[in-house]
C-alpha cells in the first residue's frame, strides 16, 4: 500500500525544533522562519548534543552570519512562493528589502556571493517545486497553476518546468497519473494449486 501525504515544511520544521529543545530541556523561544532565541545560557555539550539531534533531520544549525542571512533570504523566498493566493502586485525585491530590512541591492549580492547562483533563478526553482506539488496534488489545472505562482502563462511556465526538470509539466503529471494507476491497481494474488 502507498500513502500520499501532504504537508506543510514550515510547520514540520516547527515541530521537530520544538520536540528537540524540549526533549534537552532547553529553554527558548521561535522567534521567526528558522530563528530560535535561546533563553538562557547552552554549554557546548548541549549545543553539541542539539546539533546532533537536528542533523538526523537534515536540519543544521547555522553559525556564519552571511549564511545566516542567507537562509533568512532563502525563507523569506519560500513564504512568498508559498502564499496561499497569488498576489500579482507583490514584488519581490521590494518584499525581500522590506521584510529583511536592507536593500534589494545588497540582498541579491550577499546571495549570489554564498549560493553561486541569482535570487531570481532560486525562485525559479521554488516556484517549480510548488508546482510539481500542485500537480501531484492533481485540484488545479496547469493554467491555475501557472496563476497561483505569478508566470504569465502556461507556456512561461511549462518553459521553466521543461528547462529545471527536463519534463514539461504535462509529461510530468503523466509519469504520476501512471504511478497513481500501478499503486492503486489490484495486485494478483498469489494462487496455490493443490495436487
Amino acid at each position: 500500500m502507498k500513502l500520499h501525504v501532504k504537508y506543510d515544511m514550515n510547520n514540520t520544521c516547527r515541530i521537530i525544533l520544538q520536540e528537540q529543545l524540549d526533549k534537552l530541556q532547553i529553554p527558548y523561544a521561535l522567534t521567526g522562519l528558522g530563528e530560535i532565541e535561546i533563553t538562557d545560557s547552552l554549554s557546548t555539550e548541549k549545543y553539541q548534543e542539539l546539533e546532533a539531534n537536528l542533523a538526523q533531520y537534515a536540519i543544521e544549525i547555522i553559525d556564519n552570519p552571511k549564511n545566516v542571512f542567507v537562509q533568512k533570504i532563502k525563507d523569506t523566498i519560500v513564504e512568498i512562493v508559498y502564499l496561499e493566493e497569488a498576489n500579482t502586485n507583490l514584488k519581490t525585491s521590494a518584499y525581500l528589502a522590506e521584510k529583511l530590512n536592507k536593500s534589494y541591492n545588497y540582498i541579491a549580492s550577499v546571495f549570489s556571493e554564498v549560493t553561486y547562483t541569482s535570487i531570481q533563478n532560486f525562485i525559479i526553482l521554488q516556484k517549480i517545486e510548488r508546482a510539481k506539488q500542485e500537480i501531484i496534488e492533481g485540484k488545479d489545472t496547469l493554467t491555475e497553476i501557472a496563476w497561483k505562482l505569478n508566470f504569465s502563462s502556461v507556456a512561461h511556465l511549462s518553459n521553466e518546468f521543461k528547462k529545471n526538470t527536463g519534463l514539461t509539466p504535462t509529461a510530468f503529471k503523466r509519469i504520476i497519473d501512471k504511478r497513481k494507476e500501478r499503486m492503486t491497481a489490484p495486485q494478483p494474488q498469489n494462487q496455490t494449486t493443490e495436487t
